[in-house]
């Protein structure tokens, strides 16, 4: 599996697991679970995407070009 498709399949677990935790339908013990996969599957894809971005950052440097990169803000 690539990088691409791992971080897209653990991305949609995890929404699903906070769908399933926003439900309140769960148990607490199950609840917990639930947390704790969703706490590996964010560390999993934030693994990725720095994976990615340094993938990116090779890329420019092999290309010769001079650009500036700056770090992605989801505000």
């Amino acid at each position: 599996m690539n990088h691409s498709n791992q971080f897209e399949t653990s991305l949609q677990k995890l929404e699903s697991l906070v769908k399933n935790l926003e439900s309140g339908n769960l148990s607490l013990e199950d609840s917990l679970t639930a947390f704790q996969e969703g706490v590996g599957l964010v560390k999993q894809c934030q693994t990725l995407l720095s994976q990615a971005e340094q993938k990116v950052e090779m890329l420019i440097k092999a290309s010769g070009e001079n650009v500036e990169t700056k770090p992605f803000s989801a505000e």
